[in-house]
């Protein structure tokens, strides 16, 4: 699996091929397709930026162990929301591997519903707000890069970010979310201890990307977004863990 702050096991980073200009360009499609894209990218983004904010202002003003009240309902269906990104890949609204986009949802899942929903002293910590603002962050630049590129626009900012954040994010998400699985262990064994066995396991694999990070270019696993002319705008991919972009 993986979580986390995405490897950034985030989730990918994107840019359309054929751009010559990095400045914007003429939106060349309005499909049913792309029109959902625009618009569930957008929404995710906005989305994001909720969480990001409400998680910049609680800390400082209430301290972390009141972030989980402020925004951890929120925040957990924020993430759910992100299955929907499965449902893309098995259609084929976006051309990604449906293996690699199920386990990268599937780990931040496991984080909101599996860990922190039912042992919620564990969000008190300065862990859980750390991992909200790494995914936070890189959800924010993530969709707002799908957005403006489905749209036409490559802004040179967006793309910096886009690749370069990830060496923040990246071990703040990946540190915050082991820290969170391995002090869920002794609770979860003392509702059923094969649920102890599944976090150790996972905790092991996940955190030994803290020391050896996933950060691979693989051109044969590519996004596309079929415009209304059949053309295919390709989307290679990054894979960013987690949590991350």
């Amino acid at each position: 699996m993986s979580t986390s702050t995405p490897s950034p096991r985030s989730r990918r980073a994107h840019t359309v091929s054929g751009t010559k200009n990095p400045g914007p360009k003429v939106l060349q499609s309005s499909s049913p397709k792309k029109q959902y894209l625009i618009l569930y990218n957008f929404a995710s983004a906005l989305s994001w930026l909720v969480v990001l904010g409400r998680v910049v202002l609680l800390v400082p003003m209430v301290g972390f162990g009141r972030v989980y009240p402020g925004v951890g309902y929120y925040a957990k269906w924020t993430q759910t929301v992100a299955l929907l990104e499965v449902v893309h890949a098995a259609t084929g609204i976006v051309r990604a591997p449906i293996s690699t986009t199920a386990m990268q949802v599937a780990s931040r899942i496991l984080l909101v519903w599996g860990i922190v929903n039912p042992f919620p002293s564990l969000a008190k910590s300065a862990a859980y707000s750390s991992m909200l603002l790494a995914w936070s962050i890189t959800e924010v630049i993530r969709y707002s890069f799908f957005t403006f590129n489905l749209s036409g626009y490559s802004p040179g900012f967006i793309s910096w970010l886009r690749y370069n954040m990830f060496f923040v994010l990246y071990p703040l998400g990946i540190s915050s979310e082991c820290w969170l699985i391995y002090k869920a262990i002794e609770p979860a064994r003392e509702i059923r201890v094969e649920y102890a066995w599944v976090l150790q396991f996972y905790s092991g694999g996940l955190c030994s990307r803290v020391v050896y990070p996933v950060y691979t270019y693989d051109g044969s696993e590519e996004e596309s977004y079929e415009g209304e002319t059949g053309r295919e705008d390709t989307v290679d991919g990054r894979f960013w863990h987690a949590g991350l972009v």
